[in-house]
Order: structure tokens, then sequence, then C-alpha cells
């Protein structure tokens, strides 16, 4: 069984930096792409950024230049280093894997930006 777990959620004030991390466990042979997507309180999940297995990575406009997202292969975590941070990037912060035969959700995890 393959579980996603998402860390580093919390209380930042505008302008902080925060790091997530996503941990992929269990019985998978292949991880692809890893992606973060984000679902704030009454709009659609969206996507922030992905990564793909030999580490080309593409962001959303809306993060560009302030979010960075990496990968370490040999521990099936990807992370998501966000800086600048802004009040409207609140919201609950997912994890997203691409396996061989199926697509993993994490629970996610909260950010709020506040002062």
């Amino acid at each position: 069984q393959v579980q996603v777990g998402e860390y580093g959620g919390g209380l930042v004030q505008p302008g902080g930096s925060l790091r997530l991390s996503c941990v992929v466990s269990g019985s998978i042979s292949s991880i692809y792409a890893m992606s973060w997507y984000r679902q704030a309180l009454g709009k659609q999940r969206e996507l922030v950024a992905t990564i793909t297995s030999s580490g080309t990575s593409n962001y959303a406009d809306f993060v560009k230049g302030r979010f960075s997202i990496s990968r370490d292969n040999a521990k099936n975590t990807v992370y998501l280093q966000m800086n600048s941070l802004k009040p409207e990037d609140t919201a609950a912060y997912y994890c997203n894997v691409e396996g061989s035969s199926r697509i993993y959700w994490g629970q996610g995890t909260q950010v709020t930006v506040s002062s």
C-alpha cells in the first residue's frame, strides 16, 4: 500500500517562508512526475508546481520567482520551498504523485499567511 504524507505547513507572516515536504512510502515501483496543488477555501484545486523524474520543473505564473520545487529520488520525497509568501497563498497544499499505473494524493497540509 502506498502512502503520501505532506509536512511543513503552518502559520507564517506575509513575506515569510515555509518549506513543505511530501514523502511517498510503501510499495511503489516507479515515480514519475511529482506535483504540488493547492486549494483555498471555496475555490477549486489548482496546480502550483510540477517536477519530472529527471528534474525538469514547471510553475504556475502566480508562484514563479517565489516558490521552488525539488525532489530527492532516493528518498521518494518532493519539496516546495515557498518564499515571499502572500495572504493569497493561504490554502491547503496537496502532493500529487504519478505512479506507473495510477495517481496518488496526500491528505494535504494547511498553509496560512497572515499577520
